[in-house]
């Protein structure tokens, strides 16, 4: 439930993160290297690519979203990738595609969109190196005598 949800500002800062309350509006990129929880309005792109972003349940975003783990207990529009997980807690609302390994959608949720859940170890196999060689001798065009009768 929405309300179960209260963030303690000094727990938050001493645990290294970041809040933005309800009353604050964000237009534009947001880049950090700490914990996010957003409870005011978001909108453009956000990454916290070694980070988790919680949207609080004041919380409105409607941004692309790059973190490490993303919690939803408001109103996310936008594709969310994240490298561990996506939580789409109870009331959280989810409009865009989600590309995680591990996604989690509860009861009472809403989500609409694409789920990919791609493992964050997988890597494709590198390619066979490629030789090159050359079908017959090579030619040089500046000497005359290679490849062509000379006085023919």
């Amino acid at each position: 439930m929405a309300a179960d949800f209260v963030v303690d500002t000094k727990e938050a800062a001493e645990r290294g993160m970041a809040l933005i309350g309800r009353s604050v509006v964000i237009k534009g990129e947001l880049d950090g290297s700490e914990d996010l929880t957003i409870e005011g309005h978001v909108e453009g792109k956000i990454e916290l690519r070694d980070h988790t972003l919680t949207v609080g349940p004041n919380g409105r975003i409607k941004a692309q979203v790059f973190a490490k783990a993303v919690v939803v207990l408001g109103e996310l529009v936008g594709n969310i990738n994240a490298s561990e997980k996506v939580d789409i807690r109870d009331n959280g609302s989810v409009d865009g595609d989600v590309v995680a390994p591990r996604v989690a959608i509860a009861e009472g949720a809403h989500f609409r969109g694409s789920v990919d859940m791609q493992r964050g170890s997988a890597k494709p196999a590198p390619a066979a190196p490629v030789v090159a060689r050359p079908a017959g001798p090579l030619l040089d065009s500046t000497v005359p005598s290679q490849g062509r009768k000379v006085g023919a």
